[in-house]
């Protein structure tokens, strides 16, 4: 960025030389001259007010030449150029505009503005390639647009102040809530940590009861194959002595017949027997 360049020409009236007066331009003497009575009518401005206006336009033509060196010196777009009110001496503020120049005339070190004293009216000059004719400020309208500025500036630094502990404060919270995120992650990470052993407990535990379990199913299945392989056993068993019992009952029917026919058989033999003794004995009787 170009750095303000503020500049002061300080000559005493009359004293331009005749080689400056050589060289005023007649175009910037009939714009100065404008400046200082081409925006009052006879009407409404005071005879010697009029004539304070026109002499200060001639004044400031006699200068044209040191002016417009000055401002093309500068590199701004104008001046305020004005007569001293001390000692009558030219001086010339560079600036962009008149509250521009003015500002940085204000800006200068005190030991340089106790130099200058401005007089109730001022006249800004345009560069000489600029088509605009001179303006006329007063003191007044250019102190209260500094005031106004410094008051903007003021409230400026006080709202950058303000932007300022905003963001700090900002800033503090977000590092208070980066803090508390950061301890609630932890004791977070810290509790799912705990319930993961817990879960990891509790699943040790299920897979040491379900090989508990398994193996008492395991063990109940041998155990039915077991007792079905018995009961298979016992009931061939069963069917065995089934079998032998019914084999003992047919052979005891058989005895038992065996015994009755014996017995039936005996009888009549022994039947037999009495009737051949009954008839001997007869025979024996008969033959005593």
């Amino acid at each position: 960025m170009r750095q303000p360049i503020r500049q002061r020409l300080l000559a005493p009236l009359g004293h331009g030389g005749p080689e400056a007066r050589g060289r005023i331009p007649g175009l910037p003497i009939l714009g100065i001259a404008l400046v200082a009575i081409g925006c009052a009518s006879p009407s409404l401005v005071p005879g010697p007010q009029a004539a304070s206006i026109k002499e200060r336009g001639r004044a400031l033509a006699r200068h044209a030449d040191a002016i417009h060196s000055t401002i093309a010196q500068s590199g701004s777009m104008g001046a305020l150029v004005f007569l001293d009110a001390k000692d009558g001496r030219l001086v010339v503020l560079p600036g962009d505009s008149p509250a521009d120049a003015w500002a940085r005339h204000s800006a200068a070190p005190e030991s340089d503005n106790s130099l200058i004293s401005a007089p109730p009216v001022l006249t800004f000059v345009h560069r000489a390639d600029v088509p605009e004719p001179p303006e006329t400020v007063t003191r007044r309208a250019l102190q209260q647009h500094e005031e106004l500025r410094a008051l903007v500036a003021a409230l400026d630094h006080d709202r950058h102040e303000a932007y300022r502990r905003i963001e700090e404060r900002l800033d503090a919270v977000q590092r208070e809530v980066a803090d508390s995120v950061a301890r609630t992650r932890q004791e977070t990470d810290t509790a799912l940590t705990a319930s993961r052993a817990e879960v990891q407990k509790a699943l040790n535990s299920f897979s040491d009861d379900l090989t508990t379990v398994r193996q008492f199913l395991l063990q109940t299945a041998q155990l039915s194959s077991l007792n079905h392989e018995m009961n298979v056993e016992n009931a061939g068993g069963i069917r065995k002595v089934s079998t032998a019992s019914q084999e003992l009952s047919a052979s005891a029917a058989r005895l038992q017949e065996a015994i009755r026919q014996l017995s039936e058989s005996l009888a009549q033999q022994l039947k037999e027997l009495g009737s051949r003794l009954e008839a001997l004995h007869a025979k024996i009787g008969a033959l005593k």
